[in-house]
């Protein structure tokens, strides 16, 4: 294990790792209930800025932008903690939504699951 390789997994220090494009995964979980709302990207640009607001903030890859979440709809999401993984190329944002999470007006974009082939409402 390279000393780059055991500070990023063992050590204290925050050390994100961007795959080629940048980006790194973030999965967004409700604090309180602990339900999947959304999972999204973040460059270094959406990173900074969530934790300089406390609010989440994302890269649209269909923009090619910064995008805030709820900056049009309102329905932000309240940051309250930060999860990395091992090799800190994900996070889990545990955070508080003003509103639903998903487009579509659903509280989670994970509103339908896979049975026999086909997605069904999910409905508790």
């Amino acid at each position: 294990m390279t000393t780059d390789t055991a500070e990023r997994e063992q050590g204290t220090r925050f050390l994100p790792k961007f795959d080629d494009r940048g980006l790194l995964s973030a999965v967004v979980v409700d604090a309180v209930s602990g339900q999947v709302l959304m999972v999204a990207f973040m460059d270094r640009e959406a990173l900074d800025a969530t934790l300089e607001s406390g609010e989440a903030h994302f890269h649209s890859r269909s923009r090619g932008r910064l995008w805030k979440k709820g900056e049009s709809s309102g329905h932000v999401l309240s940051v309250e903690e930060v999860l990395v993984d091992c090799d800190q190329d994900a996070l889990v944002l545990r955070c508080r939504p003003a509103g639903p999470t998903c487009h579509t007006g659903a509280v989670t974009c994970f509103y339908r699951r896979l049975k026999n082939g086909n997605l069904e409402r999910v409905t508790s």
